[in-house]
């Protein structure tokens, strides 16, 4: 639309044309008000019956919440109006007429469950706090970019379908691509393995992953996304120095750039970038830490990977970001390097935030005879990845990498109950569509 102002633009002594929603209508007798809504925020737009046309004042109090229109006027300060300015319409017009009942309030004055916000996710974008979940997981990923760039890191972007799974396993959605069976990629990992090894040397990935997964809690999805990064010539420690700059730079971004964000999901207060280091436990100690809570039905021995209730415990105790490194090898991935003075610990690290997991990671197996021998330990064929593995017979380098759930960052970060929360159109065992 030509020559039309944003609300948030529109300045005392000028004549505007804006356009938006109809967020609320006001008739007290006399005098009414219509407050438009924009992306940038609200304007009132005034209404003086006695001294308007009466056309006009029928079709701007006649017109529906949530209709799309358009008014032209001249602003004028307004210290009791909304954000302090009005607009005198001098012609309005309906671009968009909108049924008088809507499946959900986008004021937020009527509470609706998620599934309904979820069936109706246009409408619940125009709520301030629901709109402000997205801006700040947009400033996440700008931070994420820039501070992958800043590390000499080259953004890649690799296949999603593909014609083996990453790590195996039953966890996979098949398709049917040209009369073959293929899946949907459950992970970035061996392809940006491969990037290492050539020209490259160091890449990242924001994308999509896909995991036929049967959990249906509030923080797994079945479509989600991966922050990936992967490099030459670093080992897990240095790899865990990058994750833990990113997952900072995210939560620095949205301080110092999404003030307004966090005010409209009352977190202006409260919301804090990590400062100092993330602590790093071993799995060892880990585990004995947990026991040593007293939470769990059961003692965790070695070689337990971490029930969900035994992380809680271990998050409460630790009360901030950090790592657990050194797992028993038997129960990281085939990819995952060995100690090279104890065959029984991996390089494999998790990053978790006191609630969740947020990151696996560690230093990747680069030898060739080691990585086959790793294939069928894990019971898989090494010929069917035959693509991946012969690049490690023409000088593969050490390297190291981890990826990061975008989803559970942001739902950590935020403090939302349930990780679809973060997700426009989630993908869990129930829902398809939209």
């Amino acid at each position: 639309m030509r020559n039309r102002t944003y609300t948030a633009d529109a300045e005392p002594g000028d004549t505007v044309t804006v356009a938006g929603w109809v967020h609320e209508v006001r008739d007290l007798g006399g005098i009414a008000f219509l407050i438009l809504r924009d992306t940038s925020g609200k304007i009132q737009v005034k209404f003086e019956k006695d001294e308007m046309d009466d056309d006009l004042v029928e079709t701007g109090l006649g017109v529906h919440r949530e209709s799309v229109i358009s008014v032209t006027g001249e602003v004028a300060e307004e210290p009791r109006a909304p954000t302090g300015v009005e607009v005198t319409p001098e012609s309005l017009d309906v671009i968009a007429e909108a049924e008088a009942q809507l499946p959900l309030d986008p004021s937020g004055k009527v509470d609706a469950e998620l599934s309904t916000r979820l069936d109706n996710r246009t409408l619940d974008l125009r709520k301030d706090e629901v709109k402000a979940i997205f801006e700040i997981r947009a400033e996440v990923q700008r931070a994420v970019r820039e501070q992958f760039r800043d590390l000499r890191a080259t953004e890649i972007n690799t296949p999603k379908i593909v014609a083996t799974g990453t790590e195996g396993g039953t966890e996979l959605f098949p398709i049917t691509y040209f009369g073959k069976e293929a899946f949907m990629n459950q992970s970035p990992q061996l392809f940006k393995q491969l990037m290492v090894g050539s020209g490259l040397e160091r890449v990242f990935e924001v994308g999509p992953i896909f995991r036929a997964e049967e959990h249906n809690t509030p923080r797994h999805l079945n479509e989600a996304t991966s922050i990936d990064f992967e490099s030459a010539f670093i080992d897990h420690t240095e790899a865990m120095d990058v994750c833990e700059a990113v997952v900072k730079a995210g939560y620095e971004a949205v301080e110092e750039n999404c003030q307004d964000e966090l005010e409209a999901l009352g977190l202006e207060d409260e919301f804090e970038a990590p400062s100092g280091e993330f602590p790093r436990l071993s799995y060892e100690e880990a585990i004995q830490r947990i026991n040593a809570t007293g939470k769990l039905d059961e003692q965790l021995v070695w070689g337990d990977d971490l029930p969900t209730e035994g992380e809680k415990a271990l998050g409460e105790d630790v009360g901030e970001h950090y790592f657990i490194t050194d797992w028993p090898s038997e129960i990281k991935p085939f990819y995952i390097k060995d100690h090279d003075d104890d065959e029984t610990l991996s390089t494999g690290f998790d990053m978790m935030h006191p609630n969740m997991e947020l990151v696996s990671g560690g230093q990747r197996e680069h030898r060739f005879d080691h990585l086959v021998a790793g294939f069928e330990q894990q019971g898989l064929d090494p010929d069917a990845f035959e693509y991946y593995t012969k690049m490690f017979k023409y000088g593969m380098p050490p390297h190291a990498g981890f990826g990061l759930g975008g989803e559970r960052l942001i739902m950590t970060m935020l403090g939302l109950e349930n990780i679809r929360e973060a997700v426009l159109f989630p993908r869990d065992r129930q829902r398809l569509s939209p």
